[in-house]
């Protein structure tokens, strides 16, 4: 499945709903170009909404941490919330569960951030 996103803002915050399999960099550029162009205009808080996502590569772990290593770097934060059981697995397979804010729905990210 291709990989698309929607982005939305509530309370200052980016929230990125993501939809499709991540194992391309190349498939992702819009989104990585659109994180950047956000946290450069100052606004470091994202919720990655992943309930579309059924399957994640390294590549798509390497998207994911990007944005992390960019959001704390300028002070921000980043919650991924509504986890497949393959990407919660994998999260935690790779221990990435311990860096990550990991929370069931993008209500209690939005309060996570606040």
């Amino acid at each position: 499945m291709a990989f698309t996103y929607k982005q939305t803002e509530q309370s200052g915050i980016t929230i990125f709903h993501l939809t499709g399999d991540i194992i391309d960099k190349a498939e992702a550029t819009a989104f990585i170009e659109e994180v950047n162009k956000i946290s450069a205009s100052g606004k470091n808080r994202f919720i990655l909404e992943l309930s579309g996502v059924k399957y994640m590569n390294s590549s798509g772990l390497n998207i994911l941490v990007n944005i992390l290593t960019k959001a704390r770097n300028s002070g921000g934060e980043v919650v991924v919330c509504n986890l497949s059981k393959k990407v919660s697995d994998l999260l935690v397979i790779t221990k990435l569960d311990s860096i990550f804010h990991i929370l069931p729905t993008v209500e209690e990210g939005i309060k996570k951030l606040k």
